[in-house]
């Protein structure tokens, strides 16, 4: 098998402005600023400089078979030895071509980010808010086993189950694995109060936000109302007898905010805030692509999942994401936090696509 010519003439290329950055860092050693600037890129950089020097290793020996091949031909054991290298090159270069492109796909530029997720009951009544307080202890030990923070922004607590519930997650590479997770999901199972054993459908959204910056959004204090009041549910008397609950209401887009989980108005404030910025955030994202969806649409349709993305039917123990034709029978598994199968899944299902689209 031949190696990709293309590909391996980019590599060298990047190679050697990556050589060319290092020494840069030498030249401004007392530039903290430049230095960091340069050592973010190197950082970005350096997984596929690694994994460059593997794939050369094998390109040259691919490349250097015949000659080494002639060199040698009156030794038949290093003959032997030569055709076993180049036969182990052969195979394992294709994989390493792969590897290569994967890690020099676009990467989203919220991938890195921390997030703020927020479910609500879709339909279905009672049975809704029950599966959102299920599916936010599921995620919880998700990012439990993944060692990220969790955070409750804001809730409502109905008789049976959540009515609405927010929460920032804060940890490594948080945006990358549950971006995914927004859309339709939807529930088959048979609920505590039917007494005939009938199964019912019920839905719920999840909305992920990537986190953002002060210096990304821009937020005029002028275009906001701010409204202080009593924090509603548990927490006895102190809830009752102060106002440390926020509200934001962003005039010029009409979103707001509003969070009553701290016991300060200056944390519940300050959380308030994240909220705003993130939904924003997210409108601008959504304007800047608007015309570029428009184009999409017309060519392969929307490409949005309006309608449910995943179905966890608990009769059949099964759960079915739509979006990759995926079906795993351990949904008692997957409420217990066992999201990586279908997570991964879904990112090789994602990287695939970019890939047709890579040109190299």
């Amino acid at each position: 098998m031949s190696f990709d010519e293309k590909l391996y003439s980019s590599l060298l290329e990047m190679e050697k402005k990556y050589h060319e950055l290092e020494l840069e860092i030498e030249k401004n050693a007392d530039d903290f600023r430049k230095v960091s600037e340069i050592s973010k890129t190197l950082k970005e950089k350096q997984k596929v400089i690694e994994r460059f020097q593997e794939y050369k290793t094998k390109v040259n020996i691919i490349k250097n078979f015949n000659n080494l091949i002639e060199e040698n031909k009156s030794d038949k054991e290093m003959v032997e030895l030569i055709k076993i290298e180049f036969e182990e090159a052969n195979s394992s270069i294709e994989q390493l071509e792969l590897d290569l492109k994967i890690l020099l796909l676009p990467k989203d530029k919220n991938d890195d980010k921390n997030v703020i997720i927020e479910i609500r009951p879709g339909t279905g009544g009672d049975e809704a808010s029950i599966f959102v307080n299920d599916l936010f202890e599921a995620y919880q030990r998700y990012f439990n086993d993944k060692k990220w923070k969790v955070e409750i922004l804001e809730s409502s607590v109905d008789t049976h189950g959540l009515s609405f519930i927010s929460f920032s997650v804060k940890g490594e590479n948080v945006y990358s694995k549950l971006k995914f997770e927004s859309g339709v999901h939807r529930v088959q199972r048979v609920p505590l109060t039917e007494s005939k054993g009938r199964v019912h459908t019920s839905t719920i959204t999840v909305a992920v936000l990537p986190e953002v910056d002060d210096v990304e959004v821009n937020i005029n204090k002028a275009d906001i109302r701010e409204d202080k009041y009593r924090a509603s549910g548990a927490g006895g008397q102190h809830v009752n007898r102060t106002e440390s609950a926020v509200r934001l209401t962003h005039i010029p887009t009409g979103i707001v905010v509003a969070c009553q989980e701290g016991k300060s108005q200056h944390a519940n404030r300050d959380k308030a805030y994240r909220m705003l910025a993130a939904k924003i955030y997210q409108k601008m994202c959504e304007e800047q692509h608007n015309e570029l969806a428009s184009i999409r649409k017309s060519q392969v349709g929307t490409g949005e999942r309006s309608e449910k993305i995943r179905t966890y039917n608990y009769p059949q123990n099964r759960v079915t994401d739509h979006r990759i034709n995926l079906t795993l029978n351990k949904l008692d598994n997957i409420m217990q936090g066992d999201f990586d199968e279908i997570i991964d899944s879904l990112i090789s299902d994602d990287q695939v696509k970019k890939l047709l689209e890579l040109k190299i």
